[in-house]
């Protein structure tokens, strides 16, 4: 039975995100995805006795701009704690996290809903070492374990339960990956792992203040899968308590598969970690002069710049949004306009062409051929009229697969207009005389007729005309 409208539903995030820093948090090795296992280890991210940690001062500012990013306090008393658990891929059997005292707390993020502009809170923000990495498909006997990630220094951002739809978990995901991105720290990866999602979820009955007992998924390695997998976790336990069950709190896996989650283990409370405080590393304070610092290098973030954009380039809301959604391609945008200096050629051509590519090929703007000086040379080509807007399509679908200015293509491919009227003059003069009674018709008032005129110029000379000066030379020959 399907009374999911009697129910009220309440998200919570937990969002981790791999710092991009040169080095792991607390050790030298280089902080590399896509290496040979186990190549990128040391004693102290293998947990080897006799082994000491000591703080990437790096990983601790990409904290704290996160923390200034969102809204937070950030806290001058910061320490870090061990977080015990038993696994394969943690070999000192202990993560180094932060427990009472995070790196910051008490912010939020607005995140823009159809209708509303919806504040979500954030609890807290808590610097942490990443785990290793189980790989079960290698051997059908044997569980192998590649601890290069062991060490990575992770963020973990948790939200306050303001969530209330799927829908409103991606929202949130892509605005915190938008963010991300501008403050340059985390490249926002979900299937590389760079970005990870946990989600908190339970209903209740609508109009009740407790909660219901939650669930928490894992392994949501994209935005639609993030989605997807609360949506089926909120029928599943709606439909649990309708038949007279009750709903346990487990850790739940989302499997891609079947479209399902399905239990991975019961649930562990903060006890059940013992946490206490890590005694190799001494507490860290963030000074107001350090707080100073980074809060100078922090860029313009999304919004920021949308509302620039709007105001600067004379743009609509709509495509302020799109373009700066991604850093990156915000960042394409302005250096098309720094050659062009044609902000609306420019957003045409990025939010129809660019686009079109970007989700035909999936790729990112950071992986697209075309970079911003040659479309500009195409831009360029298309308002001094020497190219027509058909044949600026062309040419941008040439560029694609070519190395090629936009200049030497369109000669390639015969598409320059021509703007020189001693060649078209004899045309126009022809074409006029030619056709005697559609000139008397158009003295006589039908002044659509130009197109007439225009189109015969233009099969005439084989489409190269410049039809704004044939439009021109046709006027001016027919009022004499």
């Amino acid at each position: 039975m399907n009374q999911e409208t009697q129910y009220e539903v309440v998200i919570g995030l937990e969002v981790h995100l791999q710092l991009s820093t040169n080095t792991k948090i607390f050790c030298g090795c280089a902080n590399e995805f896509g290496q040979p296992p186990n190549t990128r280890t040391c004693p102290v991210c293998l947990g080897l006795p006799g082994s000491l940690p000591v703080v990437n001062a790096r990983a601790l500012e990409f904290a704290v701009k996160v923390g200034l990013a969102l809204n937070c306090t950030v806290n001058p008393f910061v320490k870090f704690d061990r977080k015990n658990y038993f696994y394969p891929d943690c070999p000192k059997a202990y993560q180094i996290s932060q427990f009472d005292h995070p790196i910051a707390e008490h912010g939020y993020l607005n995140i823009s809903l159809e209708d509303e502009i919806k504040k979500i809170g954030i609890t807290r923000i808590h610097m942490e070492e990443d785990a290793g990495k189980l790989i079960h498909d290698n051997d059908p006997n044997y569980t192998s374990v590649d601890l290069n990630r062991a060490g990575t220094p992770l963020i973990e951002i948790v939200s306050e339960p303001d969530i209330r739809t799927p829908k409103e978990a991606a929202t949130y995901m892509r605005a915190l990956r938008d963010i991300l991105q501008y403050l340059d720290i985390c490249d926002g990866n979900l299937e590389q792992g760079s970005l990870r999602c946990d989600a908190n979820v339970s209903v209740r009955p609508r109009g009740r203040e407790k909660f219901g007992t939650r669930t928490e998924l894992k392994n949501m390695n994209s935005f639609r899968n993030v989605e997807k997998a609360i949506e089926f976790e909120i029928y599943r336990q709606i439909e649990l308590i309708e038949e007279g069950g009750e709903v346990v709190q487990q850790t739940r896996l989302w499997d891609t598969t079947k479209n399902q989650t399905r239990v991975m283990r019961s649930k562990e409370e903060a006890h059940d970690y013992r946490y206490f405080p890590e005694p190799d590393l001494p507490p860290v304070i963030v000074t107001a002069e350090l707080l100073a610092d980074i809060k100078e290098e922090l860029p313009e973030l999304a919004d920021v710049r949308q509302k620039r954009f709007m105001e600067e380039y004379a743009m609509s809301e709509n495509d302020a949004v799109t373009l700066t959604e991604s850093r990156y391609l915000a960042d394409y945008f302005e250096e098309v306009v720094s050659f062009t200096n044609s902000p609306k050629s420019a957003s045409n051509m990025v939010l129809s062409e660019v686009l079109r590519v970007l989700n035909e090929q999936s790729i990112d703007i950071r992986e697209f051929s075309v970079t911003p000086e040659r479309l500009s040379v195409l831009i360029k080509l298309k308002e001094e009229d020497k190219i027509n807007s058909s044949a600026m399509q062309e040419v941008f679908n040439a560029m694609l697969g070519s190395e090629k200015s936009a200049e030497e293509l369109a000669k390639e491919m015969n598409l320059i207009q021509v703007s020189d009227s001693g060649f078209l003059e004899p045309i126009v003069d022809e074409i006029v005389a030619e056709n005697p009674d559609e000139v008397k018709r158009y003295k006589e008032g039908k002044k659509q007729l130009m197109g007439f005129f225009v189109g015969q110029v233009m099969k005439a000379s084989k489409g190269k005309a410049n039809p704004k000066l044939v439009t021109e030379m046709v006027s001016k020959k027919l009022q004499s």
